[in-house]
């Protein structure tokens, strides 16, 4: 199965990425869905998106972000097939061990929308850093230093869009956020836009095809 949400999201990226880019990746949508689906283990789930990826070399800038949809589909639908403490086995613990350097922080984000969602309240980007990823908690200092651009940026929720991008554009080339920065900043700026306003943010996207996807991935999954 796939969550409803997670086949928005995925319909909605390829869709924003085809309009911004020369290659036609709504074509990919039910490839993708059949991966999604599937009742293979969450590892050959792995290998087979990894698999669409390598025959798609232009739709590569969102391989991880689609490896993030894949992760919390997992959470979301394939975890009711198992063991109610599957995800505190030994067996859950080696493939996390197998995919540590897989995805991006996006999934953070989406399980931050998860629980928007089940406590009935809107997303904001104080709340995020805050309650969510504890980046106050002197234990969460990990999370602090990754979202630094972030918290010391927040006044760009309030700013145009050129100026989100000029930002973004000064994030050094390690930072976890450097390729999200921007679609996650207008995310939080105005979770639901209109089409007109998803036009004025492509205006100064960094990088439109991916950060639309992103973007779309977002609001389509909340």
């Amino acid at each position: 199965m796939t969550d409803p949400k997670i086949s928005a999201a995925i319909t909605g990226a390829l869709s924003a990425f085809s309009k911004y880019d020369s290659f036609n990746a709504t074509a990919l949508n039910a490839k993708f869905e059949s991966v999604f689906s599937s009742d293979d283990t969450f590892l050959k789930k792995v290998d087979s998106l990894d698999e669409v990826f390598n025959d798609n070399p232009k739709l590569e800038e969102l391989h991880e972000v689609f490896f993030d949809l894949l992760l919390v589909n997992f959470f979301s639908e394939d975890v009711k097939k198992l063991e109610d403490d599957y995800l505190e086995t030994p067996e859950w613990e080696k493939i996390e061990e197998q995919t540590l350097d897989r995805g991006t922080e996006l999934l953070n984000l989406l399980l931050y929308l998860n629980e928007c969602e089940d406590e009935d309240i809107d997303p904001e980007l104080e709340d995020y850093l805050k309650e969510f990823l504890l980046v106050d908690e002197d234990e969460f200092q990990d999370e602090y230093r990754i979202y630094e651009p972030v918290i010391a940026n927040q006044i760009l929720v309030e700013s145009p869009a050129a100026e989100i991008a000029k930002v973004a554009g000064t994030l050094p080339d390690d930072s976890e956020l450097k390729e999200l920065f921007y679609p996650m900043i207008c995310f939080f700026q105005n979770t639901e836009p209109t089409e007109a306003e998803k036009s004025a943010y492509a205006d100064d996207a960094v990088s439109k095809s991916f950060d639309m996807a992103v973007l779309e991935i977002l609001i389509s999954f909340k």
